[in-house]
């Protein structure tokens, strides 16, 4: 201890206050602990600050103002202004109320709250370092840690987020004026659904993408709605190139891409073999998210990392130091802050002698572009690489009397089952409401549900919710509102 400290004492430490580290917190709280939550910046972490709720806030105001400008065929004519300023105000309020609440459920829970920055000192014990000249620093001695510091964009070399013109999301996420025109770096969800709300809103958008097609990682049944609605919006992509370098040009900059390998879109454009430049306002880095680990001094506690940075945790969400936890985005895939809040929960109860564990079996994930995704469980063919007969139900939106009613008619649901015993093993819905539909299915697959079980659960009519019904009905062979497989 550095003398001048405060020292104090603690059952459970949690550093973080993100949705792992929070829900930690009040969980433990919960189970009668005695808890400290040290946070650096802001309550509710980058989720509720700078992105989960902001991104979803502007996904949602951009697309009213788009439709409103866009519902010529149900009769409606709008010319809708957007003050993006305004817009972006509407979110913050938003931001303030969430982050508020969580600050109130902590201490309602009883967890002692502390601003500032701790880094380990030893395998029991952490400094905090409070902001701000003469705040000085407190010792905290615990029985039980759980790091919750999340992660935070990858930056690319040449593209600091620092210089003017290069965004990051949390800047994208602030911006007082619609660009006219704007690159985005990334093609993953981060960059697909900022491309959707800046076309939305009447920017000039292209995308530049290293891999193949948009949205690496999901199916390509799931991602080629959602790129071809993008593409209707006027979003232009380059694939197979990385960005390499920037420079001012005019009244913005002018960004160089160069050929990243042999990569071809799925009928998108054909990769070219010289370089690209493309002129734009500003340029908007999305290539994914690095974990914040260097911060802690984690080798002083004897915290082990893999080789990016992530911590290593087992089902229990132990470190290699037994007392030790590390949950949400630190910890690694799956970066869903829904996730990191289960994780987060199971290391508090975990800490109280509950018998919790991690099972990422029926874990939810969603891409709020339009049309949404959501997917749940196994994909077809990760059902039979485990070694199960599947059989597979489908939907399309086309055929729902809900959908056709809202405008919204692309993608489907599609639900994946193992043909003996019918038990549901995985769900994929791309269209409207994806994050919405996806629950039941996550659900399905959590009880050990099967065809038979959601085929025959009566669904309010018209909803969108039919089709996850229709899906099932679709794999027994009993679909009545689109022809059976």
């Amino acid at each position: 201890m550095v003398v001048g400290d405060i020292s104090t004492g603690t059952d459970v430490l949690v550093i973080g206050a993100g949705p792992a580290g929070y829900v930690a917190a009040i969980r433990a709280g919960q189970l009668d602990l005695d808890v400290t939550l040290v946070e650096k910046e802001a309550y509710g972490g980058t989720c509720l600050n700078h992105g989960c709720i902001p991104s979803k806030a502007l996904l949602a105001a951009s697309d009213v103002a788009h439709q409103a400008g866009n519902a010529e065929e149900m009769g409606v004519y709008a010319d809708p202004a957007v003050d993006l300023e305004g817009m972006v105000g509407w979110k913050d309020d938003i931001v303030s109320q969430l982050t508020g609440g969580v600050e109130k459920l902590c201490k309602a829970n009883g967890v002692n709250l502390i601003e500032g920055t701790a880094t380990f000192d030893g395998e029991n014990t952490v400094r905090v370092s409070h902001g701000g000249e003469g705040q000085g620093s407190e010792s905290i001695d615990f029985e039980h840690a759980i790091i919750a510091t999340g992660s935070r964009p990858i930056e690319i070399p040449n593209f600091a987020y620092s210089d003017d013109p290069v965004l990051d999301s949390r800047q994208a996420l602030a911006l007082d004026s619609v660009p006219d025109s704007l690159v985005i770096v990334g093609a993953g969800y981060i960059g697909m659904e900022l491309a959707t709300v800046f076309a939305k809103l009447g920017t000039d958008v292209q995308v530049i993408e290293m891999l193949e097609d948009a949205l690496p990682g999901f199916d390509r049944d799931l991602a080629r709605p959602v790129k071809k609605r993008a593409k209707s919006l006027g979003i232009e992509f380059h694939f197979g190139y990385g960005a390499s370098n920037w420079e001012p040009h005019g009244d913005g900059i002018r960004v160089e891409a160069e050929p990243a390998g042999d990569a071809a879109a799925d009928g998108g454009q054909a990769v070219e073999e010289e370089a690209l430049e493309l002129d734009a306002e500003k340029v908007l880095v999305a290539v994914g998210r690095e974990p914040v680990s260097d911060t802690l001094d984690l080798e002083t506690a004897g915290i082990e990392t893999d080789d990016r940075g992530f911590i290593t945790a087992d089902d229990r969400a132990r470190t290699n130091v037994e007392h030790i936890f590390a949950v949400g985005d630190v910890a690694g895939e799956p970066m869903l802050a829904h996730a990191g809040s289960n994780e987060g929960q199971v290391a508090a109860e975990v800490i109280a002698g509950e018998p919790a564990a991690l099972d990422y079996q029926a874990m939810p994930a969603a891409v709020f572009t339009d049309p949404e995704i959501g997917t749940v469980g196994m994909t077809e063919s990760e059902a039979e690489d485990a070694g199960f007969e599947t059989v597979v139900g489908k939907f399309p939106f086309q055929a729902s009397g809900r959908a056709l009613t809202t405008g919204h008619t692309d993608g489907f649901v599609k639900i994946v089952a193992d043909a003996e015993a019918g038990f549901v093993l995985g769900g994929h819905v791309v269209g409207p409401e994806a994050s919405e539909l996806i629950a039941e299915l996550g659900l399905a697959i959590e009880l050990g549900a099967t065809l038979e079980d959601v085929a025959s659960t009566v669904h309010t009519h018209p909803t969108l919710a039919e089709s996850v019904m229709e899906a099932a009905e679709n794999a027994l062979g009993q679909a009545i509102h689109t022809l059976n497989r």
